[in-house]
C-alpha cells in the first residue's frame, strides 16, 4: 500500500460554545424501569423541586397517568404531579435502564400519555459509550482516536442541526445516529482514545461538520446526492471486506487498515474528509 501523505497535520484550535448532550434511549413507551447504583433523587424538571428519593439497587417503574407521571411504590402508583422528571444520583454513581448502566442523569417526559427516556450526559462521557459500540476496542489506537473525533463531530453537528429537537433530545442510541451502550460498553482502549482527543472536532466555515462514517465500502466511498465539499468519493482501503453501511465518509475498516500502515488519527481523517480544519471545543459542556 502506498502512503497517501506523510506530513503531520497541525491542529487548528477554535473555541466553540456547546452544552451537554441528550440521548433518546426510549420513545413512545408505556412504562420505564430504572435503578441506581447509589442513592438518587427524583426532581420535577420544570420547578427543580425534589419529589422522591430512590434507594440503591432497587428497580422503580414509571408510567403515564393522563398528563402526569406516576411511580410504582409498593405495587401502588404514586402521582408525581408533573409530566417531566429528572433523576440524579446523590454521589458519583450510575443509573440503569435497558439492561445497561449510564453516566449522567435520566429525564423522563410524559408527552401524549406515552413516555420518553433521555440520558442527559457530558459529551466526553457519552463518547466513551459510543466508540466501543461503533468500533472494536482491540483495533489500532489511531483508528480508535479517528473514530472518537468523528463521533464527537457527528454528535455536535447533529445536536446543532436540531434533528430530534421536537422530541426533547439530540441523538438516539442506535445506528440511526450512533450506537451508544452507556457506561456498560466502556473499554480502557476506547476511553483512552476519547481522552487523548478531548474536544477535537472537524469544522468548515466555523461550523462542526456531520462526519458520516460506516463499517466498510468495499473499495470506494460514496457521497450524498446533494453533495458536500467535505465529502468526496475516495478509495476506502477496505478491499476484501464485505460492504456494510451507507458508504459515505470514513470507512471504519479502512481507517484501521490505514492505521496499521502507520497513519495517525489526523491523517486518517484528512484522507476521508476534505476541505475542513480541526478545532477544539471550549470547556463548558455543562449538564
Amino acid at each position: 500500500m502506498k502512503k497517501i501523505f506523510s506530513t503531520f497535520l497541525i491542529i487548528f484550535l477554535f473555541s466553540l460554545k456547546a452544552e451537554a448532550i441528550k440521548i433518546g434511549l426510549q420513545t413512545n413507551v408505556k412504562e420505564i424501569k430504572l435503578a441506581s447504583s447509589v442513592s438518587a433523587e427524583i426532581y420535577d424538571s420544570l420547578q427543580n423541586k425534589l419529589l422522591y428519593e430512590i434507594r440503591p439497587m432497587k428497580v422503580y417503574e414509571f408510567r403515564p397517568s393522563g398528563r402526569e407521571l406516576t411511580v410504582i411504590i409498593n405495587r401502588k402508583p404514586v402521582g408525581l404531579g408533573t409530566n417531566q422528571i429528572t433523576i440524579r444520583t446523590k454521589q458519583p454513581g450510575f443509573l440503569c435502564s435497558k439492561r445497561a448502566w449510564y453516566r449522567g442523569n435520566f429525564v423522563i417526559n410524559n408527552w401524549g400519555n406515552s413516555l420518553t427516556l433521555i440520558n442527559d450526559v457530558q459529551l466526553e462521557e457519552y463518547l466513551k459509550g459510543v466508540v466501543p459500540s461503533e468500533m472494536p476496542s482491540k483495533w489500532n489506537p489511531e483508528a480508535l482516536k479517528a473514530q472518537a473525533i468523528a463521533a464527537r463531530s457527528y454528535a455536535v453537528a447533529t445536536k446543532t442541526a436540531g434533528k430530534h429537537a421536537s422530541k426533547g433530545y439530540d441523538l438516539v442510541d442506535t445506528t440511526a445516529d450512533q450506537a451508544y451502550g452507556g457506561a456498560s460498553a466502556e473499554k480502557y482502549s476506547t476511553s483512552k482514545a476519547v481522552d487523548d482527543t478531548k474536544g477535537i472536532v472537524l469544522v468548515q466555515n466555523s461550523k462542526v461538520i456531520p462526519t458520516y462514517y460506516h463499517a466498510s465500502s468495499g473499495g470506494q466511498t460514496k457521497v450524498w446526492s446533494s453533495g458536500s465539499s467535505f465529502l468526496q468519493s475516495v478509495p476506502s482501503f477496505d478491499e476484501g471486506t464485505k460492504k456494510n453501511g451507507h458508504g459515505v465518509g470514513m470507512s471504519q475498516h479502512g481507517a484501521n487498515n490505514l492505521a496499521a500502515q502507520g497513519y495517525n488519527a489526523y491523517q486518517i481523517l484528512n484522507y476521508f474528509y476534505k476541505d475542513f480544519k480541526f478545532a477544539k471545543l471550549s470547556e463548558n459542556w455543562d449538564l
